[in-house]
């Protein structure tokens, strides 16, 4: 098993992925900022600077499923409570490959935006650039271990003609070559999924982040 949060995001992105041995993987906090639980295959990996004695007790406590344990409610309030922080929801977590070329829709950068999206991903990201084409946004930064993150707003009145998708797939040709990018789908927002999943992202996990005050 890998011994740092990278390490294993690194592996999962190729494909090789941790023991499908209903364990959990109790690993240091990659920043001050990130904490959280990625769930894999029958495998959790629980990133935090709290005790690791703790995480385990608190998930031997549970009432439940222990293949779902780290992803459990109570759990993750347990994990809130303890370390003061908050989170949004459990995200279907995707990752692709970079690809050569230029993206396969016209992106104008923008230097200085005022935009929801961007807001949101500078309180989770580092180096957070912006494209904006007509009908859509694109952001890119450093998020959770350094690794490349991207996410994509389109507006309501040009949905459904397959921008989400050339947007994501754009995020593949903007990262440098040989590098990663990661994206999070909220499990219910069925229309993201899809244009990540035809965009090439391939889905390896779940993830629950919490976020620091």
């Amino acid at each position: 098993m890998a011994r740092t949060l990278a390490d294993i995001l690194d592996a999962a992105a190729r494909g090789r992925f941790p023991a499908p041995d209903g364990g959990t993987t109790v690993v240091p906090q990659p920043s001050r900022r990130d904490a959280g639980v990625i769930a894999f295959t029958a495998h959790s990996v629980v990133f935090t600077d709290e005790d690791p004695q703790w995480v385990r007790g608190t998930l031997a406590s549970l009432d439940c499923d222990e293949l779902a344990a780290a992803m459990n409610p109570r759990f993750l309030s347990a994990f809130l409570a303890r370390t003061g922080r908050t989170t949004d929801c459990v995200d279907l977590l995707t990752v692709a490959g970079s690809l050569p070329g230029d993206p396969p829709v016209e992106l104008r950068e923008l230097t200085d935006p005022d935009h929801p999206r961007v807001h949101s991903a500078r309180k989770r990201r580092d180096d957070v650039r912006v494209w904006a084409t007509d009908g859509g946004v694109l952001v890119l930064g450093r998020g959770v271990a350094g690794r490349w993150e991207t996410a994509v707003e389109v507006d309501e009145d040009v949905r459904h003609r397959g921008l989400g998708r050339a947007l994501a797939t754009a995020a593949r040709h903007l990262v440098p070559p040989g590098h990663w990018v990661w994206s999070q789908q909220a499990a219910g927002n069925a229309r993201s999924v899809r244009a990540f999943q035809a965009a090439g992202y391939r889905p390896v996990g779940a993830e629950a982040l919490l976020i620091a005050h």
